[in-house]
């Protein structure tokens, strides 16, 4: 089949599949469309970009023309990952049964219940959304899942990254067992086939080859980066990709930068504010209202860069995006074909760049064995080297280094002090003009006798010559005095004679009793 009009569908979605400018179906719409139409379950293996949204949306708009929607009982459920690509499932519902009298409804997180409440109250015919606020207006009460005739489960692998695939199998318990199902999916992992096995009936299975290459329009490099300091690694990435989009100049009038973890997201974004690049961050755990904002403003153009996670790498249809950079190397290499397939499109001429650093280069293996090439290296820009931020990087290194020195342990900084008193003694001795009462208490002569037991007590607080150290003088009497730890060149004075009259007086006691 070269055309739509082969594929037997409704005439007024002809007529919208037309005004969109679409004429021929793409690999998967061809091939899921018939079975859809006939009422067969149709599981599809393809990748995001391959027009799989058309694929189920055109059969399910044509099938639901005969029939009327319920209260709180929709028609057809799609469920979706992501709260973007719910939203572009519901444009694209927009865009092809806007000459039919069809309603739908978009749960998704972030929106307020009670305007999704008075939608569903009315009855919809296409119910659009997320598995979370999904099971939440069930919970609640306010829907019901009986009337379900049509359910469609798209990114089912991204549902399973996510962890939603415990809500998608309580959510197919809820609807009946005699629904159509049609299940998409990118790749087969076993959880997403035990699900396919357990809930579909002898499906259609219509598999498009996987997207392991992109376009020719894109240009593509890696530059290989290895920090100076560990501990500065963050610090000296973010100052390398600031360096590369200066690289690019004008060239570069907006771009998606993509990391692997929200919170680098975050970091990322206010990052490059600082810096003064217009740049705003998006990701799963944003309002939604904000996520809508950022993305409206960075098809508008008021954005210049869009930081985003991996989630959002999948149902962004934003087709005049010049570059895209990958601050991190993906865990998965399918999705550095979906991160760059956001550039250069529609005939576009593209660049994609990535930073890789030596924990990555393993996932950087797998991504050059899957697009079967060798991503080209690139040089860092020049003058990188000296950016402001490694110089500062240094110069804090320096400033640590005292720091580290000061902390030392308590023996080595007392026996520092000691060193630094030492020659304070010998310049009192030569300089006896000078010397004050306080030094010549401080220093007192080596080759003076030991004092008597009661001289000692009063200065047990002073340095004494033994083999305590670096010890302090309090501690070295402590122990001279409790543990015996004397020099074994000082004389020990026992009590002698001078044995106190009280210990005399017990013992006198003792012998006349």
């Amino acid at each position: 089949m070269t055309a739509f009009s082969d594929l037997k569908l409704d005439p007024k979605v002809l007529k919208a599949v037309e005004e969109a400018g679409y004429t021929t179906p793409t690999p998967i719409q061809s091939g899921a469309i018939p079975h859809a139409l006939e009422g067969k379950d149709v599981l599809g293996i393809a990748q995001t970009g391959t027009g799989k949204t058309a694929s189920f949306t055109l059969p399910m708009i044509t099938m639901l023309q005969k029939g009327r929607a319920r209260a709180r009982m929709p028609r057809s459920l799609v469920l979706a990952p992501t709260r973007e690509l719910a939203a572009q499932v519901a444009e694209n519902f927009d865009t092809y049964a806007k000459y039919t009298k069809l309603t739908k409804a978009l749960l998704i997180g972030g929106v307020s219940f009670k305007e999704q409440d008075q939608l569903i109250d009315k009855g919809v015919d296409v119910l659009i959304a997320t598995p979370g606020r999904l099971l939440d207006h069930f919970e609640r009460g306010k829907l019901l899942l009986t009337g379900v005739q049509i359910m469609v489960v798209d990114e089912a692998d991204r549902m399973l990254d996510m962890g939603f695939i415990p809500d998608i199998e309580r959510i197919f318990s809820l609807t009946p067992f005699t629904r159509q199902t049609m299940f998409y999916s990118a790749t087969m992992a076993p959880e997403i086939e035990r699900i396919t096995n357990m809930f579909l009936s002898s499906p259609a299975r219509i598999e498009v080859a996987r997207q392991a290459t992109a376009s020719e329009t894109i240009a593509q490099g890696v530059v290989m980066f290895r920090s100076k300091r560990k501990d500065r690694e963050g610090t000296e990435k973010r100052a390398l990709l600031r360096a590369l989009i200066d690289a690019e100049g004008e060239a570069c009038t907006n771009a998606i930068i993509f990391c692997n973890r929200k919170v680098e997201v975050d970091v990322l974004a206010k990052s490059l504010k600082k810096y003064g690049y217009n740049a705003e961050p998006i990701h799963g755990d944003l309002d939604q209202s904000q996520r809508t904002r950022t993305l409206d403003g960075f098809r508008a153009g008021t954005v210049r860069f869009l930081v985003a996670s991996d989630v959002a790498a999948r149902g962004l249809d934003i087709p005049a995006v010049s570059h895209v950079f990958n601050y991190d190397v993906p865990s998965h290499a399918e999705d550095y074909v979906h991160r760059i397939g956001r550039t250069g499109r529609a005939g576009r001429s593209g660049k994609a760049l990535m930073i890789c650093v030596p924990k990555d280069e393993k996932n950087l293996g797998d991504i050059e064995r899957l697009v079967e090439k060798e991503i080209p290296r690139v040089e860092p820009p020049q003058g990188h080297e000296s950016a402001p931020t490694p110089a500062t990087s240094e110069a804090a290194g320096e400033e640590k280094k005292p720091r580290r020195t000061r902390s030392r342990t308590r023996a080595e900084r007392d026996e520092g002090v000691s060193e630094a008193k030492t020659p304070a003694k010998v310049t009192t001795t030569e300089a006896p003009v000078a010397e004050t009462p306080a030094a010549a208490e401080a220093a007192p002569a080596p080759e003076a006798p030991a004092p008597a037991p009661q001289e000692q007590k009063p200065a047990r607080g002073r340095r004494s010559d033994n083999r305590s150290g670096g010890r302090s003088d309090e501690k070295s009497g402590r122990h001279s005095e409790g543990r015996g730890r004397r020099s074994r060149d000082e004389e020990i004075v026992g009590m002698g004679e001078d044995t106190p009259a009280f210990i005399a007086k017990s013992f006198a006691e003792r012998r006349t009793g």
